[in-house]
């Protein structure tokens, strides 16, 4: 199958299910649906800097894994259009890999190939790769992936002094986490660059290539779900796994990534596949779950 037209169709978690003739009538413009997202959903992290105070209760929306419930919350919140802008308290809880797969999901109803990404973004703090998603919609008539960051808001541009547009993120600006993986493995970028709040370095890297593969394969789980070689200290892996991670970086590091290899690659083992059970940290514990058929 040609990349394009396997990532113009739904993975079971971008799917909106029974929640599909939300998607009607919306524009295909991509500014358009950013602001219309920007209008469903308030980043947990800038929420406050917004002047919104989450309680607990709201803070857990985060967790809503799959396109299909968190819908579903959108409309419990307000039942207005998706295009009508919500109050800021009745705004669904996210974070950067929500705003992206609700962009996917979009894009791919109306047929538009998209997909989202791992990696760290260069534009939230001085020398600094945090991390971050963001998407790739295929632009037919410039024949390239474009890459877009559905949650950077005139506020949060402003804040952060964002020059670029955020519906074209220069590929410098926003690193996929197997190019993020090649810089540091080559000694061209120091690791602990690279990371969010106290956690850094090249495991984390790590975790974010595996994440970016799945991605790639349309199962974009949570920033803190965890499976395979996602998992474990930098000192316990072998030779063969180190192998492993040099080829999926080699794979996804560029912007047209070969769909076959990394299709093949992400089959190859429970080391970089999503099994029917993951783990999830989340609150400093650790969360069993179970996701039948997102693989």
């Amino acid at each position: 199958m040609r990349a394009t037209n396997y990532y113009a169709q739904q993975g079971a978690l971008s799917t909106p299910g029974n929640y599909v003739h939300l998607f009607a009538g919306l524009p295909k413009e991509i500014g358009e649906l950013c602001k219309i997202l920007q209008g469903l959903m308030v980043h947990v992290f800038w929420a406050e800097r917004y002047g919104l105070k989450l309680p607990p209760a709201r803070q857990a929306e985060v967790q809503l894994r799959w396109t299909a419930p968190r819908l579903a919350r959108i409309l419990e919140l307000n039942p207005a259009p998706l295009a009508e802008i919500r109050p800021l308290e009745e705004k669904v809880v996210g974070n950067c890999r929500d705003f992206t797969l609700l962009l996917v999901s979009i894009l791919r109803s109306q047929g538009i190939p998209a997909r989202a990404r791992c990696g760290f973004g260069k534009y939230f703090l001085p020398d600094h790769f945090e991390d971050h998603w963001a998407a790739e919609y295929w632009h037919a008539g410039q024949e390239r992936w474009v890459l877009v960051d559905a949650q950077l808001d005139p506020f949060q541009c402003s804040e952060m002094k964002v020059t670029f547009d955020p519906v074209d993120v220069p590929r410098d600006q926003f690193v996929v986490a197997g190019l993020g993986w090649q810089m540091c493995r080559s000694g061209q970028e120091d690791p602990e660059k690279f990371g969010i709040f106290e956690m850094h370095g090249l495991w984390f890297i790590r975790g974010n290539l595996v994440r970016d593969l799945a991605a790639l394969n349309k199962v974009e789980l949570l920033p803190w779900d965890c499976w395979g070689l996602i998992e474990g200290q930098d000192s316990e892996l072998s030779l063969d796994d180190c192998t492993l991670l040099d080829r999926a970086a080699s794979l996804t590091a560029g912007d047209r990534p070969d769909l076959a290899a990394i299709q093949a690659l992400y089959n190859s083992g429970p080391r970089l596949k999503v099994g029917d059970t993951i783990k999830s940290y989340v609150n400093n514990e650790v969360e069993r779950i179970v996701l039948t058929g997102a693989g």
